[in-house]
């Protein structure tokens, strides 16, 4: 029998396509082992704006403890090189491509390391940002001032939100989905109002909410299309020396001002597993008791970025409920 001369093939002779459709399934870790070096058409395919639309480093945590002073956390050193490596190695990669930067609620990033990101994803068009602690007014400002195409963000409540809705106003010309994982107080709404005026969507969901914010809202965002208000413990205030009164159900003097609305979504359900996460921590959640992931799922879907990611986590949320043996209930009044 003779030998079968068989043409060998070399890994770097695979077509880019291939190897991008590859790397697509790899995680951030993998994508930044040190697989760009074995050859130029892997390095090239490492590169392609395809695997870097999004930068999700929600499977990435702080190793952190609280403490009484501000910050009011201190990050382990090791946690912080390792978050500094993986930025410079994927922000390398990406070669300025990033549309959607994610992370997680107990990544706690510090100015340094917001700026850098900054600096090499100018073309972002969504932030999701949970954790503040150790971002500095002048830090925030100046990522601010490189994002002139943020469309859409994600952050926690602010002492004094006046200066961030501004600093938005003035260089995010197309701004328009605004989600707080927190309460919303009235000078955080009236701050919205003033320099958002055009904001199409935002959530408030999970969070403890006066009567007043919302009204103050639904005047004064004439353009809004989106109010996601589901789980939040809905306060009322009556003059002193009455105490607050929990809404149970929304009047007609709400439902009349949210009708012009494309969506208002809402849910005050007692039986509802998330309502009830919400009253437990009383209204400011405390998401690392929950499923892994539950703080990025949200009613509004397709409206809050990427719409593949939304329906993952609206799976969780739906898995939740389900493992717990109760349904969520959300009202959604469309006009």
């Amino acid at each position: 029998m003779e030998d079968c001369d068989f043409a060998v093939r070399r890994w770097n002779d695979l077509d880019i396509d291939i190897l991008v459709k590859i790397f697509q399934s790899f995680s951030i870790f993998e994508l930044t082992s040190g697989i760009a070096h074995v050859c130029s058409a892997w390095r090239m395919a490492c590169c392609d704006p395809l695997l870097w639309k999004t930068l999700d480093l929600s499977i990435l945590k702080s190793n952190f403890i609280k403490i009484p002073l501000e910050p009011y956390v201190y990050v382990d050193g090791r946690s912080d090189k390792e978050l500094t490596r993986v930025l410079k190695l994927s922000l390398s990669l990406s070669r300025r491509n990033i549309l959607t930067l994610i992370f997680h609620v107990n990544l706690y990033v510090s100015d340094d390391q917001l700026t850098y990101t900054a600096e090499r994803c100018p073309e972002l068009k969504r932030l999701v940002l949970p954790a503040w602690n150790r971002i500095k007014k002048s830090g925030i400002c100046k990522a601010i001032q490189t994002w002139k195409n943020l469309e859409s963000l994600t952050m926690p409540s602010i002492a004094n939100p006046p200066y961030l809705m501004e600093e938005i106003s003035k260089n995010c010309k197309n701004f328009s989905e605004l989600k707080i994982m927190g309460p919303c107080e009235i000078l955080c709404a009236s701050s919205i109002v003033t320099y958002l005026p055009k904001l199409k969507v935002l959530s408030l969901r999970c969070s403890m909410l006066l009567k007043d914010v919302l009204i103050i809202l639904l005047d004064g965002l004439q353009h809004l299309e989106v109010l996601n208000i589901s789980h939040c413990l809905l306060y009322e205030v009556s003059p002193p020396p009455a105490a607050k009164r929990l809404v149970r159900e929304l009047d007609h003097f709400i439902l009349e001002r949210a009708s012009r609305l494309r969506k208002f979504i809402t849910c005050m359900k007692d039986t509802c597993i998330m309502c009830q996460r919400t009253k437990n921590d009383e209204g400011l959640m405390r998401w690392y008791k929950y499923e892994e992931g539950l703080w990025k799922a949200d009613e509004v879907q397709g409206e809050l970025g990427d719409e593949e990611q939304n329906n993952k986590n609206t799976s969780l949320l739906y898995a939740c409920t389900q493992k717990h043996k109760c349904f969520v209930t959300t009202s959604m009044h469309k006009i």
